[in-house]
């Protein structure tokens, strides 16, 4: 795998957390609208249950814009130039089973018919990557995976 992989990664999780960012925004804009919309119109309890039922939507998407927010923030800490001997944040790993890329989650990368898994350091395969060294070896699922490359 060439070098450069890692930055088109990285702008791959940065792509998929703008994206998210930017349909909970859409979200909480649209609730907001409905919200007073909801306003306007009837009047009692079918009024104050729509009401509060639109209230808890905004409230929800407002916790999504702030894990996403975090994603940023995570994104932040990482370095795509590390050439370290231990994988952390911004490494990219071959291992037995499968390649993972350590930064945030964002789902597969397809690469000249690879796949890359965009993961954060706080999934379970992350934890168990994380601060292991080529040739170590890590059981997930029952199954013995060894760490061959990071890069």
């Amino acid at each position: 795998m060439e070098e450069n992989i890692k930055e088109q990664l990285f702008n791959f999780c940065k792509e998929v957390t703008d994206t998210r960012v930017a349909r909970i925004q859409e979200n909480i804009k649209g609730y907001q609208n409905a919200l007073h919309s909801e306003t306007k119109s009837s009047a009692g309890d079918k009024h104050e249950t729509g009401r509060a039922m639109i209230q808890l939507e905004i409230e929800k998407a407002g916790a999504q814009l702030a894990e996403a927010e975090s994603v940023y923030k995570a994104l932040k800490a990482v370095n795509i130039n590390t050439a370290i001997a231990t994988i952390g944040l911004g490494n990219l790993v071959k291992t037995s089973m499968a390649n993972y890329f350590i930064a945030t989650s964002a789902g597969e990368f397809k690469y000249n018919n690879t796949t890359i898994y965009c993961i954060s350091p706080i999934t379970p395969i992350g934890k168990l990557l994380f601060g292991k060294k080529v040739n170590d070896i890590v059981t997930f699922n029952k199954k013995e995976i060894q760490i061959l490359e990071i890069l």
